[in-house]
C-alpha cells in the first residue's frame, strides 16, 4: 500500500504525542518556509546568494536547514534578506492560549 504524504502526516499528527513534537516545532517550519520562498521568489540558487553574501554554498545550505548545530546570527539573516532583495523582520508573537 502506498501512502501519500498528506496522508501520512495526517495519520501521524493523529497520535496525541507526535503533535505535540510538532507543535513544538512550528516556528523552525516557519521559518525554514519563510527563509525557502523568499529564495525562490528571488529566483536564486544557494550558490547565488552565497556569492552575493561573501559565503559559501554550503554555509547558505546549513542556514537554510536550520540544525540545531547551526543558529545563524541575526547578521547573517539580515545579509542573507538583502541577497534576497528582502528586509529582516524579527517579531514576537502572543502566544495563544491553549
Amino acid at each position: 500500500m502506498t501512502m501519500t504524504l498528506k496522508a501520512f502526516r495526517a495519520r501521524a499528527l493523529s497520535n496525541p504525542r507526535v503533535k505535540q513534537a510538532y507543535d513544538r516545532l512550528e516556528s523552525e517550519f516557519a521559518y525554514l518556509d519563510e527563509v525557502l520562498r523568499a529564495r525562490e521568489a528571488a529566483g536564486l540558487t544557494q550558490a547565488d546568494v552565497a556569492k552575493r553574501i561573501g559565503t559559501t554554498q554550503s554555509a547558505v545550505a546549513r542556514l537554510e536547514s536550520r540544525s540545531a548545530r547551526h543558529s545563524p546570527s541575526l547578521a547573517t539573516l539580515e545579509r542573507y534578506a538583502a541577497a534576497l532583495g528582502c528586509r529582516l523582520e524579527v517579531r514576537f508573537v502572543k502566544e495563544r492560549a491553549r
